[in-house]
């Protein structure tokens, strides 16, 4: 009967001094506090370089449009487009521009205010290329898009250059964003500077309509 009360008097004893025992507090804390510090700076670097791609990607829009509406050529070529589309790779740089899509297009705003595509052309970056490759665009001349241009630049009888780049961001990590990443776009508007109109191809400046 003796044997009951002592082990019961050891356990209180052991209970109190585990309770004041304070040693190896910091290993717990650390190894609770750790998965979420991780989670923090994992996310932190993948959303920063999404917002610095898609700084880009809004610089790369703008520098096309501008090139082309800066042409000194009143007709545009496929060289020299892609030469334009070219110029993304070191724009995206040190971001891999092998996911870029570009289009370039001339919208004309009619008397009427609509807005139509005259001419369009596409390029893609395959991965490990240095220059652009010419696609066929999605958008063909004749093309409505007056829902698509800002109310502000539908100057009736004036023109537009338009770009739209789109750009698959995928996260080096992928442990915050998913790991098939997300697409990033942007367009951009500029006017023609050196010509009434930026033709493209062999077409002559007559074919710049003004009605």
């Amino acid at each position: 009967m003796r044997a009951i009360p002592s082990i019961w008097l050891w356990l209180r004893r052991a209970s109190a001094a585990l309770r004041g025992d304070r040693r190896g507090i910091a290993a717990v804390e650390f190894a609770i506090i750790a998965p979420m510090m991780l989670v923090l700076f994992f996310g932190t670097v993948e959303f920063s370089s999404g917002i610095a791609v898609d700084r880009k990607v809004t610089l790369v829009a703008r520098t096309l449009s501008d090139l082309t509406s800066q042409s000194a050529l009143q007709a545009v070529t496929d060289t020299y487009l892609q030469n334009v589309f070219t110029a993304s790779i070191a724009i995206l740089t040190p971001y891999a521009a092998s996911p870029t899509k570009a289009t370039l297009s001339e919208i004309y705003v009619d008397s009427n205010g609509v807005a139509k595509i005259q001419w369009s052309k596409a390029a893609t970056i395959a991965s490990g290329d240095t220059h652009a490759t010419l696609a066929v665009s999605t958008r063909s001349a004749g093309d409505t898009v007056t829902s698509s241009v800002p109310a502000a630049l539908l100057v009736p009888k004036t023109y537009l250059i338009f770009s739209e780049v789109s750009y698959l961001y995928k996260p080096s990590i992928g442990y915050v964003m998913g790991k098939a990443g997300i697409t990033l776009s942007d367009v951009a508007y500029t006017r023609p500077r050196q010509f009434t109109c930026v033709s493209y191809g062999n077409a002559p400046a007559s074919s710049c309509p003004t009605l």
